[in-house]
């Protein structure tokens, strides 16, 4: 790496410190390392359940079974009738009874509240020492949590190997585990690879309702889970997984979260041997996220939908203590992900979601945001790499279908500086239909794609639409084929602040940041509006005195400053109304580029130093506007908008000593003679009609040409016009 990079990844890493501050804490569990993959994916058993699991009124099972096609029916009447004579009440007590691997418990149609793992624990269960996550839940070793199964846990599967769960209703409504918001987690299958749950539903937690951990080995089918604080399927460091036919919502993080998935594909590019987990035929709706994968590597996902979320789908490297970091090779294809738009964020401001979960209105369509998350967004990849989004449906989105930031390492716990600037690379965006609907009708997103710019090897379709920025590296037909292929370190400078402000959320303290239009902010309020108008006022402030001190007999130089705050007031404009995906902040950077340019070369005239730096400014500004509406420049590794943003950093405090020392206006635009700006410089540095005098007394020829003699004319009448 050389030097200049390095310094580059130091400054990324500083700002990395500072995004890291108010990050939101994810999923916390005990250090598990991820299965060795010799594990396959379980098969369902249609065989004669080995454990039967009902309730005792007879009255109440025949009502829940009698629409129940004829056959159905009686085959359930049947199992009822076994099961009240060798089967258990709950499903808890059936698990228990497991001694061998591959056996089946059928659970038939019935409510199962499992009131005997429903109280506190008490005695030795109620004193475990354990560290507390920040959430306030305690992080459990596996050893104690079998000791404890109930501590956190409604029904507890722990080191049961090949088991198969079924309900035998005609829907999967018909078994409904309910935890009452009395537990973290309606059912977890903890370390029982091969594990198989069909046809049931699991609701109303404080954390998850099907939790599978540290697994080789499970299958999810015809599961609905609803109505948790968090996640309803959360599946972690696992291999060998399918989840198909399953439907969530009502949570507060995700429906669907395959976290530290298994990271088999680390090192490979698009083409890879496997998928650890495979997604399909789902439907995830009405949550904060359909779709979450922090470290959610290696997983394919296809065939499904999700809708009517604040975000679609996301995959992330932003929370630490997930193995799989930073998250890589997930791959979207044929999915549906429309009109994810919904604002759950005002339960938040209101108070709602500060009521216990039982008050809070769950079941009504309340649903309590427990992160950050950009309302409006079809798919967000916050620090991932070479994951592939292909022939998916994207439509609907106010605000976004793809979005993708970088999510340096420190933000994650790791330290090192090469690992600053890991993520976002190689994710490509080719083949979607963006804007409609499967039957061909138009529903646009707002903007295609909001990308802050950092990455290598990053790439979209050539027929994307509104986008921010405008010109993206497009795709080729090949896997890794890029055009325009960019490598930059670090993102855009506003969009950074803007992520950083977004950032510090907190739900239990009630805290929504403002100046973030993802909790409401408007106009004025919008970090992206007061970061315009704050340079828009500084740079209108000192061009206006420079231009009235110095620059105002110049028609080049007022031509200029009348483009310069044309430019300035319409890039106010567009970040006050959002356009930042149209060729307004374009233009606006060509007109204030103008204006930079044109005062330079007069400027030269006289102070040559400031003249040059005011020029170098202004083709800056221009490259700005080329790289953002005309095509990325590749291959530099920070974007002009950075140069540029320190450079007017110096030029705001020499355009104000230049405007506060003695003399007129610039009274000419011809070009100086050789010596000039000699003079000038040292006229600059030593200041006012004495330093300018001592230079002219001690030159021989100190300029010439027309202006050569100005200099005394201009302390005598410094208004004097030069015509």
């Amino acid at each position: 790496m050389s030097w200049t990079r390095r310094l580059l990844v130091v400054l990324v890493a500083l700002a990395a410190a500072l995004l890291a501050a108010p990050a939101a804490q994810a999923h916390e569990e005990r250090p598990v390392t991820l299965p060795d993959g010799s594990g396959s994916v379980p098969v369902h058993r249609a065989g004669e359940p080995d454990l039967l699991v009902c309730k005792s009124d007879r009255a109440d099972f025949e009502r829940r079974i009698s629409g129940f096609p004829a056959k159905l029916r009686a085959r359930n009447l049947e199992l009822f009738d076994r099961c009240r004579k060798s089967g258990y009440r709950h499903l808890q007590q059936a698990v228990d009874q497991v001694g061998r691997p591959g056996m089946n418990i059928a659970v038939l149609p019935g409510l199962y509240e499992e009131e005997p793992s429903l109280p506190r624990p008490t005695g030795e269960c109620a004193r475990l020492k354990a560290p507390n996550s920040k959430l306030g839940y305690q992080i459990l070793s596996y050893a104690q949590q079998k000791q404890c199964p109930h501590n956190q846990n409604l029904v507890a599967i722990l080191g049961k190997k090949q088991l198969q769960i079924e309900g035998t209703g005609a829907a999967r409504t018909d078994v409904v585990i309910d935890a009452k918001y009395q537990k973290l987690n309606a059912i977890r299958a903890d370390g029982s690879d091969g594990i198989y749950f069909k046809n049931l539903t699991a609701q109303r937690t404080t954390f998850n309702s099907l939790y599978v951990l540290a697994q080789d080995g499970f299958v999810i089918d015809d599961v609905l889970t609803r109505w948790n604080d968090e996640y309803g399927f959360l599946t972690f460091a696992s291999d060998h997984g399918l989840y198909k036919n399953c439907e969530s919502y009502g949570n507060g993080d995700s429906g669907i979260y395959p976290g530290s998935a298994s990271d088999i594909n680390d090192g490979h590019g698009y083409d890879v041997p496997r998928y650890s987990i495979e997604i399909t035929g789902c439907r995830s709706h009405h949550n904060m996220v359909g779709y979450s994968g922090t470290a959610g590597d290696s997983v394919h996902v296809h065939d499904n939908e999700f809708d009517h979320n604040m975000g679609g789908a996301s995959m992330d490297s932003a929370f630490p203590g997930h193995p799989g970091l930073p998250q890589n090779h997930a791959r979207f294809e044929r999915n549906l992900i429309h009109d994810n738009n919904a604002d759950y964020y005002p339960y938040v401001a209101d108070g709602t979601c500060a009521k216990p979960p039982v008050e809070r209105g769950y079941e009504e369509g309340v649903v309590c945001p427990q992160i950050s998350m950009p309302p409006g967004t079809g798919i967000i990849t916050a620090g991932g790499n070479w994951n592939i989004y292909e022939n998916n449906w994207i439509y609907g989105q106010r605000r976004a279908a793809f979005f993708l930031s970088a999510v340096p390492a420190f933000i994650r716990g790791e330290n090192a500086l090469a690992k600053q600037v890991d993520t976002s690379h190689h994710n490509r965006y080719a083949g979607n239909h963006l804007g409609t609907d499967k039957a061909g009708r138009s529903r646009p997103n707002r903007t295609d794609v909001w990308w802050d710019g950092q990455g290598d090897g990053n790439c979209w379709q050539s027929d994307t639409g509104p986008s921010t920025p405008r010109s993206l590296p497009e795709c080729g037909a090949a896997r890794g084929a890029v055009s325009g292929r960019t490598d930059r370190l670090v993102g855009e400078p506003v969009k950074l602040a803007q992520l950083l402000v977004c950032a510090d959320y907190d739900v239990r303290a009630r805290r929504l940041p403002a100046g973030c239009d993802w909790y409401g902010a408007r106009g004025i309020e919008r970090i992206e509006v007061q970061i315009a108008l704050g340079v828009a006022l500084v740079l209108v402030l000192v061009g206006g005195v420079l231009w009235w001190r110095r620059l105002r007999h110049s028609r080049l130089a007022t031509a200029a400053t009348v483009l310069g705050m044309i430019g300035l007031g319409l890039d106010v404009a567009g970040a006050t109304t959002g356009l930042a995906s149209s060729h307004l902040p374009a233009v606006a950077l060509l007109l204030t580029g103008a204006w930079w340019t044109g005062t330079g070369l007069v400027l030269r005239g006289e102070r040559p130093g400031l003249g040059w730096t005011t020029t170098v400014l202004g083709v800056l500004t221009l490259l700005d506007a080329f790289d953002k509406a005309v095509l990325m420049i590749p291959w530099i590794p920070i974007g002009p908008a950075w140069v540029r943003g320190l450079l007017g950093v110096i030029w705001v405090l020499w355009a104000v000593a230049a405007s506060a020392r003695h003399g007129g206006p610039v009274v000419g635009e011809t070009a100086p003679g050789p010596d000039s700006d000699t003079d000038a410089d040292a006229a600059d540095t030593h200041g006012g009609d004495e330093a300018r005098a001592g230079v002219d007394a001690g030159s021989g020829s100190a300029a010439s040409g027309p202006d050569a003699h100005s200099g005394a004319d201009r302390s005598s009448a410094p208004d004097r016009d030069p015509s």
